[in-house]
Formats: structure tokens, sequence, C-alpha cells
């Protein structure tokens, strides 16, 4: 009878992080920037029906990147969640640290079990606050651990290179016009130094609002409100209540494989 072959369990983990790297950095890279007025979520996306960015609860959004089938299991069970704590106890007691706490459960569970592959996810939590002071980031690689971010975040496969080009041309007070053009120009860089165009139809943006009226601050951007915010010239960001053309509420890439 052969001797089993032994890893450590150093390696083991080691092994099973690069994987899941490997799987995430496969997926196309988003954004999510503090600006004036809230929290902007910017990605790639070229899918009309599968979302990168979701609403959570009233102020708060979330934002994947990797594996959809995957991520949309989690969001699906941040849901219920925070539903369910909403209508128990009270709909302020639904919090993104709290959100973000039992998400780092479930991925720091699955990444350590022997029994099943890591996901292959990166995931950004938002909530925005009555103030700018009280917006909260938080990231969650793979492994579950939780990484409280401030003013710019990026995740997937380049997020390396984006996250370190937003941090030294993000400032605090940027209109939304000037966010978002910022994290285009930033996700138009390709790992080689060269810039591409992404036109438009290709962008999918959200936004968590601090001065909309409805208790809900989720609203996404499409359509002609987003041509003209591009177009902007640092003028004021528009109001996210005006008219657009809505996109469904859905998941994003491609189903069970990794976001391309």
């Amino acid at each position: 009878m052969s001797t089993p072959f032994y890893v450590s369990p150093q390696q083991a983990m080691a092994d099973r992080a690069e994987y899941a790297r490997k799987g995430i950095a496969r997926g196309r890279s988003l954004v999510v920037l503090q600006y004036a007025d809230g929290i902007v979520f910017v990605g790639e996306n070229p899918s009309r029906a599968l979302h990168k960015f979701s609403e959570i609860y009233d102020r708060i959004g979330f934002a994947a990147a990797g594996k959809y089938n995957e991520y949309e299991n989690l969001r699906i069970g941040g849901v219920r969640y925070a539903d369910l704590r909403g209508y128990t106890y009270d709909r302020d007691d639904v919090t993104a640290r709290g959100l973000a706490n039992v998400y780092a459960q479930t991925l720091g569970t699955i990444f350590s079990s022997a029994g099943e592959k890591p996901y292959e996810v990166e995931l950004v939590v938002a909530e925005v606050g009555v103030a700018p002071e009280g917006d909260q980031i938080y990231r969650l690689p793979h492994d579950g651990s939780i990484v409280d971010e401030h003013g710019s975040v990026a995740v997937g496969g380049n997020a390396e290179q984006i996250g370190s080009f937003l941090d030294q041309r993000h400032r605090d007070g940027m209109s939304l016009a000037e966010a978002l053009k910022l994290a285009v120009q930033a996700l138009s860089r390709d790992t080689n130094g060269t810039e591409r165009e992404i036109p438009a139809e290709r962008l999918e943006v959200a936004v968590l609002d601090r001065t909309r009226p409805q208790q809900r601050k989720f609203k996404r951007i499409v359509g002609r409100q987003l041509a003209r915010l591009l177009e902007a010239d640092g003028a004021p960001s528009t109001p996210t209540d005006a008219p657009s053309d809505e996109a469904p509420e859905t998941g994003e890439d491609t189903p069970g494989t990794a976001a391309e």
C-alpha cells in the first residue's frame, strides 16, 4: 500500500489562494469610488441583463468580480439576511459592516474547507451615509478577510494597477461626472500601460446617492443620462433621479464561468 502524498497546511492554503486569485484575475475589473453626493460603481460589462452591481438594502450596494454563479448566490444570501434582519428588528439595524461580516464568515468557511474548492470571487459592500464621513466601503477577497477601504477601491483582473492609478488621482468632493470619468480612465488602462476606449454601451454604472428623497438610495445610470455625464466638462453631477433608460435588476457575466 502506497503512502499518501503529504502536503503541509501552509502549502495547501497557498495553493487554494493561488487557484482563487487566478480565477478572479480572468474577470473584468470594476471600481467603487466616493464622490460628493454618494458612492459610484463603475465596471466594463457588455451584458445588459447580467449585472456586476446590485442593491442589497436601502443604503447598501453590492459589487463583485469573478464567477457569476458563485457571487450571485452570495448576493441572494445577503438580500435574505438584510430583509430578515430589517423585518425582525429595524431597518437601521441592517448595515454594510454586518453584511460584510456575514460574507466574511461564508467565504472564510468555504476557503478553509478541504471538501470544496474556494470561491473565485472578490466582493465590495458599500453603504452611503447621511454625510460623506458616514460612507462605508468594505472589500472582501476570496479568503473571507475584510478590508476597510476609503475613497476608492478596485477589484478584478487588473485591480492592483487600477487601484494605484485611483489612489494618485482620486480626491474628496468630486462631482459624479468627475468620479465617473476618472473610473473610466482607470479601467481603460491595460497592463502594458496603453489606453483603450471603452464605449458607453459597454459600461455598467450605478450609484448610492444620498440626495435621493427615496429611502432606497441605489440607482442605475444608463442611456442618455450616462452619455451626458461622460460628456460633461467638470459640470455639477446630473441628478440621479433624472429620467433614464433603466436596466433590469439581475446578474452579470456568463453563468458558471469567470467574468471575461
